[in-house]
């Protein structure tokens, strides 16, 4: 049975959160190029403006299209969206059936499950907020806390143990580090509160990483697109710390920067350069300038791939990358660079992305498509071996 509903429908939110409307939540100082309408009352979204960033080589606004999935711990659904959907629908990783849809949104960003699993937020650039999202006891999905972070809110990462949320906003150029109630700890604070804005970013988009080892966030710099993108290091290592930007760490030369990843030893970090089909290989140093070897994503000779995703596995053997050029995952040796894309006989795969997943095991990977589909790979195969979920061409409404 698919389950329909609107988020918020059935929402008591606190008094301080009790309005979603334009006036309601008290926003950072605007960028100068922030620019936005005004955005209406809940249930009258589908034709409110986007927001965007003003792009003055352009002379127009530009509003970045991206789509996000995330996959449960248990591993048996995956929520997924698409900036431009303004829905989300949770898939049944198990039976391949979508199961749900949740609606009550404008340009959703980026989705993250909880790691106890009970919840998932999910950002959302023109609403300025970030909601979590859980279960009712009947079975549908309600957000459980609205974060009002701001319009150009974008990618998120949360630390293993629940208690921080990191934010991107692409507009502001910042990273807004949010305390969260931990689980059973008394010594959280009641509801999530913003703790830190840190600045000095330039169009920080989806890309957020948090390191295995929680000491370090790790944030995009898409830039101009092509030749000016760098990833931003910050020390969080201490939570009651505001966070301190590292400046010799900083990751230069990149290229049309996307997803990246890191390894479990916090020595390697992998990026995507959709700009010139590379994957930069970057070895971490402590407190020094990171060396990076560039890896080609050239798995079919076809140029022009777009790759946005670059997301190891857990037992480090395979690196896969979304090239939403050719609607191809390219197969890459972290070791070696070998490249090669994944046999896909009965073209499941339509353009993907940054959102890829692997099981905890590495024997299995999803990768979303633009349709809102997930295409299963069988990773030891290489091989894409079924479709899950219900297309949802960008071109129509659920």
């Amino acid at each position: 049975m698919l389950l329909v509903t609107t988020a918020l429908a059935a929402l008591a939110l606190p008094v301080s959160l009790a309005s979603a409307n334009a006036d309601s939540p008290k926003k950072p100082k605007k960028s100068t190029n922030a620019l936005h309408n005004p955005i209406p009352k809940f249930g009258a979204y589908n034709d409110s403006p986007l927001f965007g960033r003003y792009d003055a080589k352009e002379g127009k606004r530009v509003v970045p299209e991206n789509n996000s999935m995330s996959v449960s711990p248990d591993e048996k659904i995956a929520v997924v969206t698409r900036s431009t959907a303004k829905f989300l629908v949770v898939i049944d990783l198990v039976n391949g059936k979508e199961i749900a849809q949740i609606h009550g949104y404008a340009n959703p960003r980026d989705i993250q499950f909880a790691a106890n699993g009970d919840s998932f937020t999910v950002s959302d650039s023109t609403l300025g907020v970030v909601d979590r999202i859980g279960k009712t006891e009947s079975g549908g999905y309600q957000v459980k806390e609205r974060m009002p972070l701001g319009a150009g809110v974008f990618g998120t990462a949360q630390s293993d143990d629940g208690k921080r949320l990191f934010a991107n906003n692409f507009a502001a150029d910042t990273v807004t580090v949010v305390a969260q109630p931990g689980p059973s700890d008394p010594s959280a604070p009641p509801a999530s509160s913003p703790k830190d804005i840190v600045t000095g970013f330039d169009q920080p988009r989806q890309g957020v990483k948090l390191a295995p080892s929680q000491k370090k966030l790790y944030v995009t710099n898409y830039a101009d697109g092509k030749t000016k993108g760098s990833i931003k290091v910050l020390d969080v290592a201490d939570p009651n710390m505001a966070p301190k930007m590292l400046t010799k760490e900083e990751i230069t030369g990149l290229n049309g920067v996307r997803g990246l990843s890191i390894s479990q030893d916090n020595e390697h970090l992998y990026a995507a350069n959709s700009a010139d089909d590379t994957i930069a290989k970057v070895t971490l140093v402590d407190g020094g300038k990171p060396t990076v070897e560039t890896l080609k994503v050239d798995g079919d000779g076809v140029p022009n791939k777009k790759p946005y995703g670059a997301v190891i596995s857990p037992d480090e053997t395979v690196l896969f990358t979304g090239n939403e050029g050719d609607s191809t995952v390219t197969a890459i040796n972290p070791e070696t660079g070998a490249a090669a894309d994944l046999l896909d006989k009965d073209r499941y795969l339509n353009k993907p992305r940054q959102a890829i997943a692997f099981s905890a095991n590495s024997a299995t990977a999803w990768a979303l498509n633009a349709d809102l589909t997930i295409a299963k790979i069988d990773v030891a195969a290489r091989s894409v071996t079924e479709k899950l979920g219900k297309s949802h061409p960008a071109t129509t409404t659920p």
